[in-house]
This record gives C-alpha cells, structure tokens and sequence, in this order.
C-alpha cells in the first residue's frame, strides 16, 4: 500500500466505512427493512438513512472547516447525533 500513502487514520476511516456496510449488508439479509415516512420528505429504509447520514457528515465536516477554525472533534459529535436523528426519527 506504499503506492497510495495511506496514513493511519486514513485506513481507520475506509476501515471503519466498509465494517458500516458490512454490518448494514448482514442486517438486511437476516431482517429485510421496509420503507418508513418520517420526518424527511421521503419514505427511507436503513440503507437510505446510511446514506443520508453520510452525506450529511461530510457536509458538516466541510461546512465546520469553512466557518470554524477550531478542531473537528465538534463537528464529530454534530455529526453521530444528526445520524442518530435520522437513525431514529428519520
């Protein structure tokens, strides 16, 4: 992996990411999910709302870095409670 200077924190993050979508793969196959309306404008099932709390994440990451100039560990915690959120109520 010399060719793609990974660093570790790098290989944590994708490590961390494919463990979610092996997790969330296992979890539809033993119990298939059905679309639910919640508060977002859309019916969405668990594989939806991974999504979106993706996205989400990284959007509040680049929106922290563009407004704040302190350390991303608040924009973190934003993050895992607006997953939460939609997780729950979305």
């Amino acid at each position: 992996m010399n060719w793609m200077a990974w660093t570790g924190v790098t290989a944590t993050f994708f490590s961390v990411i494919g463990c979610i979508l092996i997790f969330m793969t296992i979890l539809e196959i033993k119990s298939p999910t059905l679309e639910k309306k919640g508060f977002l404008p859309i019916a969405t099932t668990r594989g939806d709302k991974l999504f979106i709390s993706l996205i989400s994440a990284a959007y509040i990451h680049l929106g922290f870095l563009a407004l704040v100039d302190t350390v991303l560990w608040v924009a973190l915690c934003i993050s895992i409670l607006w997953s939460a959120v939609v997780f729950r109520w979305g």
